[in-house]
């Protein structure tokens, strides 16, 4: 083997390597440390469900995303109602910052698209703020038709990907 194949087997094991991080949820690693809490093991570390400071409630019970009509960034009376429970829950549990993600569904190019995301992320973030949380504890990105979470070409997969969703992370975001 001459020395330009080693080297790009070598970085390639190195970029590998880099994409594994097996502390990325704490130092219990996805399990949540199931020590005291009645049993329950968390696997995808969101917390217990049942917990009203872990992420998986707020997910589950509050909601973490709302959505668009085709070729709209205007909040629907529903998206208000989700965004108001999340702009409580996030009033009352300081500790978490978030990432407003904005989505779209395939049709369009990906320049329109990604500037609908923008737009659609950007939406949530200005309620959220309007309802008292704090600017500094929110970030947005906008992925376009990048993320889907149905792929079809149908409307019902369409209206699936037409959305924002709020990401919780650890930390005040300051």
């Amino acid at each position: 083997m001459t020395l330009l194949p080693k080297a790009l087997l070598l970085v390639a094991a190195l970029g590998l390597a880099a994409c594994n991080n097996p502390d990325r949820y704490g130092a219990n690693g996805g399990n949540g440390g199931a020590g005291g809490n009645g049993g329950f093991v968390d696997t995808n570390g969101l917390g217990d469900p049942s917990n009203p400071k872990s992420i998986a409630y707020f997910n589950q019970s509050v909601g973490d995303r709302v959505l668009f009509p085709v070729d709209q960034s205007t909040l629907t009376p529903e998206a208000r109602g989700i965004l108001a429970g999340q702009a409580s829950w996030l009033a009352t549990n300081a500790d978490y910052a978030i990432i407003i993600e904005g989505h779209a569904d395939e049709q369009g190019t990906r320049e329109y698209n990604l500037a609908l995301g923008a737009r659609r992320a950007a939406a949530v973030q200005d309620f959220l703020i309007s309802q008292g949380v704090a600017p500094s504890r929110m970030r947005t990105i906008s992925y376009g038709k990048e993320r889907p979470i149905e792929v079809c070409s149908e409307e019902a997969c369409y209206a699936k990907n037409r959305r924002a969703v709020t990401v919780l992370s650890m930390g005040t975001g300051a």
